[in-house]
């Protein structure tokens, strides 16, 4: 198994991407730490990291519910604490938590502002600077971050600059990290799908069932990710990848089977 006893810190991993990534992982012998703010069911959103981590170790792998809001310093730094304990360590830090906003500058809410601001940048942030201390001494560690290639073009920063900016901040953390521990081993890298992807955030704040059927499975993000984390550190870092330009490289080009309507219309996600 390519991720046996190593310790994978996922944020965000209740449902979704997250929850997909987590099973892929599993299923390849990992340690997953699911943490989340959900522990009891949204009928709207649907999992919680208790139904995550059963999944999880119905999976193949060790799983680690944790009830966490990363907008509070306090509760990430004893989740890091508690995971180190619990599992000896961390290998690998994947930030997939965030917020969404798509709207206007005068139709942003400041608390929406705040929101995008405080889990997307700061949230990112803080969960990295405090996991890097056990990613130093991981083997092959990563730090993968969901956000997309940072794309200049208007068109992107005049739709939704609020949700725009935040997101490429998060791609710049990884550029800048991908640098800063260059000397240490870790890798930094980030990723973003080519289309859009099947999910509850997708489903009630974007484009219901319709965008739904124009949409790929998480699947596709959770594969993309277990090509990326399997590659050496230290030579796989400072990238901007997106989930079809991961598995090209892999050999793996009939991306058919990831549709929600086998041979459908995709729409193409945000910022490519």
């Amino acid at each position: 198994m390519q991720f046996k006893n190593r310790t994978i810190f996922i944020t965000g991993a209740s449902r979704g991407i997250g929850e997909a990534i987590a099973l892929k992982l599993a299923a390849e012998g990992a340690n997953i730490v699911i943490a989340a703010k959900s522990v009891t069911e949204d009928p709207r959103l649907g999992g919680t990291i208790y139904s995550a981590a059963k999944a999880v170790e119905a999976a193949g792998g060790k799983a680690l519910p944790l009830q966490v809001d990363i907008r509070d310093e306090a509760q990430i730094q004893a989740a890091v604490q508690q995971v180190a304990d619990h599992f000896g360590g961390i290998d690998i830090l994947i930030n997939n938590a965030s917020a969404i906003q798509l709207t206007g500058t005068e139709q942003t809410p400041a608390k929406r502002f705040d929101l995008m601001y405080d889990i997307n940048v700061r949230g990112t942030f803080l969960m990295t600077q405090h996991c890097i201390p056990f990613l130093k001494k991981g083997v092959n560690p990563h730090i993968l971050t969901l956000s997309p290639p940072v794309n200049l073009a208007p068109q992107w920063l005049g739709a939704h600059v609020a949700y725009t900016v935040s997101k490429y901040n998060m791609s710049m953390f990884t550029l800048g990290w991908a640098e800063e521990l260059k000397k240490d081993g870790v890798a930094a890298n980030s990723l973003w799908p080519a289309t859009t992807i099947a999910t509850a955030a997708v489903r009630n704040l974007l484009g219901g069932e319709t965008l739904i059927n124009m949409s790929r499975k998480p699947d596709i993000v959770a594969d993309a990710v277990f090509h990326i984390l399997k590659r050496p550190s230290a030579s796989c870092t400072g990238n901007n990848f997106t989930d079809e330009d991961v598995l090209r490289s892999e050999g793996i080009t009939d991306f058919s089977g990831y549709a929600v309507v086998p041979g459908g219309r995709l729409q193409p996600d945000l910022f490519l």
